[in-house]
């Protein structure tokens, strides 16, 4: 539009200094111009008044179009902590991302694994969630609704909601070894109200239930390198009742304070209260650290009564009355800590650190687990990754598998994902130790090691972006 006009202009412009200089050639050399020549002369001084004007409003609304506002970086660099693919396209608001910030998500994980072992019963040892063989698997049915909150938004206060249904369940949400009544809370594996203080930069406190940020890996699986978990993600807490405080001090530093029931505790079993210090440090974007620790007492303080049955006294169900014998007031420490590295768009890599020391009674001998973890991702194509991981467990005592041994595992698992919402997952992985432990198909033997091929299927849907 603005090169015709200008065109125009300057023929308009040519035309009108031909009729000048006609004109003044005749005024110089002859008559006076005629009525039809002055009026021609108007009419090309109205037309390029109205060409002028023409050109300035173009100027004035014309500008550069701007670009398309992206979601993700053009193409991932060392500064994202996790390694992607390239930029993925826009993606279309979810109907399931509400105007006043709640988002409704749903996932499914399944999977179909075999242990080369051929275990009696098709028991998989020391799985947090593949835990059987041989067998098609409802591992995880999830719904997250989640309102956080966003002081941008001027919300200060939010919500989340994780009901969990499937096998996995009833590892993660425990059992009557460290839940007074388990059934009462399996469903739910977090329900927690926030609230920002306006406190500095902003002092966040959540009360209720919450997963829990030790060890690197978390619940769902759409967001870990591998499809099976490492010992240390089944031997730390899942989560935590109580409060959490966290506190940004800027961008690069953040503290968190928790004050809960214990570990792996909805209801806790004695009255005292543990306690977590953790201090999350990101340097720059590509690299992410967390330092944490928590100790507490966590053994009984009455004998177990377990739910179902029939109470002694007009109470609830499971509720205990009946104080243990020999007190046992020893403490549980965990120092735990863990950093992740970008190595650029295609590469990425994380290493875990664990000591943990347990005693029943002050005075009792300690039982010890320590050890660490270590994983790599390759990202080969915009839909699929490779990702491996080794781990190596110290069991001094029989803390976590009630034998002493040195536990290792070697994973390692391809996945593809098509589109967004929807994964498979291949893997294999190898567990072996020092002492025979691991189960056959005759309860008599014991073998040092075990080998599991699983596809592990994935769904998920929801307003929510990113991790959940």
């Amino acid at each position: 539009m603005r090169r015709r006009s200008t065109a125009l202009s300057a023929f308009l412009l040519a035309a009108f200094w031909a009729s000048v200089a006609h004109s003044q050639t005749q005024t110089d050399s002859g008559p006076s111009l005629t009525d039809r020549e002055k009026m021609l002369l108007d009419r090309i001084e109205q037309l390029q008044q109205r060409v002028s004007a023409l050109e300035n409003k173009v100027a004035n609304n014309t500008s550069p179009t701007p670009a398309p506002a992206q979601t993700a970086p053009a193409v991932p660099s060392s500064s994202s902590v996790q390694a992607t693919p390239v930029t993925p396209p826009t993606p279309e608001k979810s109907p399931l991302a509400f105007s006043d910030g709640t988002t409704l998500n749903f996932d499914f994980d399944g999977y179909y694994g075999y242990n080369f072992n051929h275990p009696i019963g098709r028991v998989n040892l020391l799985r947090a969630f593949d835990v059987t063989s041989n067998n098609f698997t409802v591992s995880q049915a999830g719904v997250v609704m989640e309102r956080a909150p966003d002081l941008s938004a001027h919300r200060r206060f939010g919500y989340r909601l994780d009901l969990m249904f499937g096998q996995s369940t009833d590892a993660m949400q425990g059992g009557a070894q460290n839940e007074p009544r388990p059934q009462i809370y399996r469903n739910i594996f977090q329900a927690y109200g926030s609230y920002i203080l306006p406190i500095g930069s902003g002092l966040q406190v959540d009360f209720g239930k919450f997963a829990s940020s030790l060890g690197y890996e978390s619940n769902y699986v759409k967001d870990q390198l591998n499809y099976s978990r490492s010992y240390f993600f089944n031997f730390l807490p899942f989560y935590h009742t109580g409060l959490r405080a966290t506190y940004n001090l800027n961008s690069k530093l953040s503290l968190q304070y928790w004050l809960v029931n214990g570990a792996n505790q909805t209801e806790g079993f004695n009255g005292f209260k543990s306690q977590a210090a953790i201090i999350t440090v990101k340097p720059n974007n590509a690299i992410s650290w967390n330092i944490n620790y928590f100790e507490g007492q966590q053994q009984r303080d009455v004998v177990p009564a377990l739910n179902p049955g029939i109470p002694i006294l007009p109470t609830q169900p499971g509720l205990s009355i009946t104080p243990v014998t020999t007190p046992h007031d020893g403490r549980l420490h965990i120092i735990d800590s863990y950093a992740s590295f970008n190595l650029g768009s295609k590469w990425s890599t994380a290493l875990e650190g664990d000591y943990v020391i347990n005693r029943v009674a002050s005075n009792s001998a300690p039982t010890r687990v320590y050890g660490g973890v270590g994983y790599l991702h390759r990202q080969l194509t915009n839909s699929l990754a490779l990702n491996g991981r080794f781990a190596y467990l110290k069991d001094d005592g029989g803390l976590f598998s009630g034998v002493t041994q040195d536990l290792k595992d070697v994973t390692l698992t391809a996945v593809y994902q098509p589109v967004d919402g929807f994964q498979t997952r291949l893997e294999y992985r190898r567990d072996f130790t020092n002492q025979p432990f691991f189960l056959t198909n005759n309860p008599a033997v014991l073998v040092k090691s075990q080998d599991t091929a699983t596809l592990g299927l994935i769904w998920w849907f929801g307003g929510k972006q990113g991790s959940w």
